[in-house]
């Protein structure tokens, strides 16, 4: 049976060149995961055991009586290589399985790991028997040398990993990883049913097709490694994903060496019609005939993949641009980070765009897969893009598509602003129109009230001021006067927030922001008495003189530091200061109350909220809408120690002084 032998010599080539090929892969991944781990050392155990038969096979043809040390040496690997691999096989599934989170507890993934593991160390005096053997090695039937209960415990773990393979399809996320793993579970049932053939049936025939029988189990061994080429083209197994450059620098290298070894072969073949030197060098130089069309071969190649990468940018963008619609910027980076990273199949994204002028760097976990795209547009530097892979680097189609959106991004980008501004503007305009709503109805319920609270209060006050009126009487329209009072405060505030403030010039309106400092601290330090808060006010540091109106100002102060009394406790302190420089004034009003929490500070400055029981949410709405006309800010800090207090900064814009002529 001359061709059943080089049948046989073909495959085991094959069993040595397809583990190795996949390990020189794994480690120019170099993806740190465990599965990749126990994918590596299963490669290696293949590799041993077919590498070892093919090493036993050729010594057979080439010295007909091969050296015992040498066949020992092969005999050696082969039995190692071949003990391993039940257990890798289990072990293996099992972490996919822990991938794919159909083993979800620690307990049952070790449970797993023992049953992978445990016959194996049974097993051991066996193997260790079989590597005692000095002479009649059985390399077609090596199992067979390592005991009944290793080939059951073969077929066990080949059954197992078909079990696996079942659950993997059911939960498959697409069609094409079903018929991946369905593929392979048949591949693992039809190597169960040949091997068992083998250990078996065969016995009752003498052993009569047990050599063709290897081969097929043999054949049927290279099947999984065989798809993993389709399985990482069409989807992310063992998340390669895109990085072909990887397998096909592996597979460019490993052809080359083929053409070598088929030089040397065909050299000896040549060997009495030409010197080994002259058809080695024929050969050599054969594919110098081949470069034209080649190149013509790739050019159409590389035209068709830098379209398709193009194509494949572009469909990228529609989403984004979609997105970007919404106007929210950072909505949109998000977004851009995890639909690159899925589609382009990497492990991370981070896009660092200026979004506010100010440059916000993030650091990836591992710098060493990551590269840098810089986002720019007509030479400006907008930002960047980080790209980190699953394993040692970017592929190049990967590559050019990632500079394809960069260049794309910014446009992305810039129509998001514009409708985050349009959105902004359409908020405004909508918040002004209802504020001016609310002016006008604060306006007309402000002149419809006043008057007749104004007669009320005229008419109890004559009343009041008559001996005749009995005490219990006297007492109670005293009460209505307050009442009285503290209604006419509230229409004040109204009037205050609905009449528009008058922004002319700089200079035009200005006020000597000290004394008015001065004036609101001792109008309101009779407020202060009574709440038994102490009230500080410290000098201002020079003259401040503020470009806003007096009474402006006095409704600021007034607003702010009546605020800070209301809040804190009996027998608490109110702070009041005044600091000038050059360009601003800043007025610091600080209490030692509860403070503000981080909720209400963003609620505090919309009109009609308050945390006050009898409180209008008017006073902090007006004292920033006067600010804002006078050109000046407020900031709000609490709390401002021991989770306690609040300090508001009233910024006023200082006069600016005409120079002399």
């Amino acid at each position: 049976m001359h061709w059943l032998l080089y049948l046989r010599l073909i495959v085991l080539t094959a069993g040595t060149l397809l583990p190795f090929f996949w390990m020189v892969v794994i480690l120019g991944h170099r993806r740190q995961r465990n599965f990749e781990r126990l994918f590596f050392f299963l490669c290696l155990a293949l590799t041993c055991f077919f590498g070892s038969s093919l090493l036993a096979l050729n010594a057979t043809l080439f010295y007909g009586a091969p050296p015992p040390a040498l066949l020992r040496f092969a005999w050696t690997f082969l039995c190692l290589g071949l003990w391993f691999i039940p257990p890798l096989v289990v072990q293996l599934h099992t972490e996919y399985a822990s991938v794919r989170e159909l083993i979800s507890s620690r307990r049952a993934k070790i449970q797993w790991s023992l049953l992978a593991w445990v016959p194996a160390a049974l097993l051991l005096p066996r193997l260790f028997a079989t590597l005692e053997v000095r002479a009649n090695f059985q390399f077609e039937t090596s199992s067979r040398q390592l005991g009944i209960a290793f080939q059951a415990w073969l077929i066990t773990a080949i059954l197992i990993a078909a079990y696996w393979q079942r659950r993997f399809r059911k939960t498959a996320p697409d069609e094409a990883q079903k018929e991946f793993h369905k593929g392979l579970g048949l591949d693992f049932l039809a190597l169960a049913f040949f091997l068992l053939s083998m250990f078996l049936w065969v016995r009752n025939f003498n052993g009569e097709h047990e050599p063709g029988l290897s081969v097929i189990v043999l054949m049927l061994a290279l099947g999984p490694l065989v798809k993993l080429f389709r399985g990482v083209q069409r989807f992310n197994f063992l998340q390669i994903g895109r990085q072909r450059n990887l397998v096909y620098a592996v597979l460019g290298v490993f052809l080359a060496l083929l053409y070598l070894s088929l030089v040397r072969r065909a050299s000896l073949w040549l060997d009495p019609y030409l010197p080994p030197e002259a058809s080695a060098a024929l050969l050599l130089f054969l594919p110098v005939v081949f470069f034209e069309p080649l190149q013509r071969v790739i050019r159409r190649l590389l035209r068709q993949t830098a379209q398709s990468e193009v194509d494949r940018a572009q469909k990228l963008m529609l989403p984004i641009n979609e997105v970007a619609r919404l106007g929210d910027q950072s909505k949109l980076r998000k977004f851009c980070e995890g639909w690159i990273a899925e589609q382009l199949q990497l492990a991370k994204v981070e896009l660092e765009f200026d979004l506010s002028g100010e440059r916000q760097d993030r650091k990836t976990e591992d710098a060493r897969s990551a590269q840098s795209f810089e986002i720019r547009r007509a030479g400006e530097r907008l930002g960047s893009l980080r790209a980190q892979s699953f394993g040692a680097m970017i592929s190049g189609e990967t590559y050019a598509a990632l500079e394809f959106l960069c260049e794309q991004l910014p446009g992305a980008f810039d129509l998001c602003r514009l409708i985050e501004e349009k959105l902004q503007l359409e908020r405004e305009l909508a918040e002004r129109e209802r504020l001016a709503l609310v002016g006008q109805m604060a306006a007309s319920i402000s002149h419809n009230l006043k008057n007749p609270l104004g007669s009320i209060k005229t008419i109890l006050q004559v009343q009041m001021e008559s001996p005749e009126l009995p005490a219990s009487l006297r007492q109670e329209t005293q009460m209505v006067l307050e009442e009285i009072n503290r209604l006419s405060a509230r229409l004040n505030q109204l009037l205050q927030f609905s009449r528009p403030g008058l922004r002319v010039g700089n200079g035009a309106q200005s006020c000597n922001l000290a004394q008015v400092t001065e004036t609101v601290a001792n109008m309101l330090r009779h407020a202060a008495d009574e709440r038994r808060v102490s009230l500080e006010l410290r000098e201002a540091n020079g003259e401040s003189r503020a470009a806003i109106g007096e009474e402006a100002a006095n409704d600021i102060l007034s607003n702010v530091v009546l605020n800070a009394i209301e809040a804190v406790e009996d027998g608490g302190h109110v702070r009041v200061q005044l600091r000038s420089s050059e360009k601003v004034c800043t007025v610091y009003v600080e209490d030692d109350g509860p403070g503000i929490s981080a909720a209400d500070q963003a609620k505090v400055l919309q009109p009609f909220f308050t945390t006050k029981a009898r409180g209008t949410g008017l006073g902090l709405a007006i004292v920033d809408r006067r600010l804002q006309e006078a050109g000046g800010t407020m900031e709000i800090k609490s709390p401002t120690g021991g989770g306690r207090g609040t300090e508001i900064r009233l910024n006023f814009p200082v006069v600016v002084k005409e120079p002399a002529e």
